[in-house]
């Protein structure tokens, strides 16, 4: 391959790095082994998995020539093999590669495979916003790379991405100890109902800086290519089953967070338990739906989910017709408490956290009935600024990540 060819890639790489600052980083950045030889980075649609690469090669490469960053669904890969790219790379002396949206490049997985044992001195990153793909490979590459899961903002990074407020992650065990002390310090320095109410609205998906008032329009959009682009690339679905995954989600949507009767649910959809089943843990594993049950979540052996939620507060105000107040704080929880944390549904309560802390959700008036006597047992509530003993202010519950 000439060298000229390549130059399209540089052009497209140039234009994107010149766009990024660092001034703000996610949650999973200072996680990240960079220094693994195959690092792979998945995460839903429009979490930020681009720019955390660019952020890294600027941070660290004093000529980003030195390096190559390129979308798998870039034009150039029509008529260019990834084996192409890898091999000019690996002649001109650039060992280590950023590849985006490896899902969108045929037989991505193997490919990776083949380089990684074929090139042994070059590097790889990648990212898929296709978790479906992601998670329905043909080839393993467990052994290969070190994988990790981009979320989408926490609330504590939404105050940081808006230049609010500044502070670390708090621990779940620190925050349950110290929440009045930690909640009286953050107080001082801002007003936190308008900030919490924007978070619950557009503050999950970084791109709302971008979009403005279009926000909710792009986040349906995103929806729609979930279920018609990444669902059919792994599953045999017809155009029948789509229309079915999409009537679920609005069904679902409409009584968020939803306590399924699977028979009737199934009957509304004209379909049977299996592909049911199946639809809504495909939802879940693209980060539309988050399921919720008292045992641990499978997707080798799928069961029927005590709850149905959506996966972020965000989808609530794109896709429900009417976004109701309380379904809104146990969404907010869920979301945020899932990421670094097991989530199940109790005997008791709302949710047991970590098979240990045992919470309630609900507003000022909340009291302890449901949960009383159960020892590690708290009340997450909304309207409140800073709680008392047990009584924990809902929205500190978005500085765990």
């Amino acid at each position: 391959m000439e060298d000229s060819e390549i130059q399209p890639l540089y052009d497209n790489y140039h234009r994107k790095i010149a766009q990024i600052n660092l001034d703000f980083k996610r949650y999973l950045y200072d996680k990240i082994n960079w220094n693994a030889r195959m690092i792979g980075i998945k995460g839903a649609r429009g979490v930020g998995k681009t720019t955390l690469l660019l952020q890294h090669i600027l941070e660290n490469h004093d000529d980003i020539d030195q390096t190559l960053y390129a979308s798998l669904d870039d034009l150039w890969f029509a008529t260019h093999s990834l084996i192409d790219l890898v091999d000019w790379a690996y002649r001109h002396g650039i060992k280590r590669l950023y590849l985006d949206e490896v899902h969108r490049y045929k037989m991505w997985s193997e490919t990776l495979k083949n380089i990684y044992d074929s090139y042994p001195e070059m590097s790889i990153v990648f990212t898929s916003s296709s978790l479906l793909a992601m998670d329905n490979a043909k080839v393993d590459l467990s052994r290969r790379q070190t994988p990790y899961m981009l979320y989408g903002l926490s609330f504590r990074e939404f105050l940081a991405f808006e230049n609010v407020l500044q502070m670390q992650v708090v621990p779940v065990e620190t925050l349950l100890r110290d929440h009045v002390k930690i909640a009286m310090q953050v107080t001082k320095q801002m007003k936190v109902a308008p900030l919490f109410e924007a978070y619950l609205e557009h503050g999950y998906y970084p791109f709302y800086h971008d979009v403005g008032d279009d926000f909710h329009v792009y986040l349906r959009e995103i929806v729609s290519l979930v279920i018609d682009n990444d669902l059919p690339a792994v599953e045999r679905v017809s155009f029948e089953t789509l229309q079915k995954v999409k009537k679920l989600l609005m069904i679902i949507s409409e009584r968020v967070p939803f306590e399924p009767n699977m028979s009737e649910l199934w009957n509304q959809l004209s379909t049977n338990n299996e592909l049911g089943l199946r639809m809504l843990y495909s939802l879940d594993k693209a980060q539309i739906l988050s399921l919720l049950s008292a045992k641990t979540k499978s997707y080798k052996y799928l069961f029927k989910p005590d709850k149905i939620f959506l996966n972020n507060t965000n989808l609530m105000h794109a896709l429900c017709p009417k976004v109701e107040v309380g379904n809104e704080r146990e969404t907010f929880f869920h979301s945020q408490m899932t990421v670094g944390h097991d989530v199940k549904t109790p005997q008791k309560g709302d949710f047991l956290v970590n098979d240990r802390y045992l919470f309630e959700v609900g507003g000022k008036s909340k009291t302890f009935d449901q949960i009383k006597d159960v020892p590690d047992s708290f009340l997450a509530i909304d309207e409140t600024e800073v709680g008392f003993a047990n009584r924990i202010p809902l929205w500190m519950f978005g500085l765990t990540y």
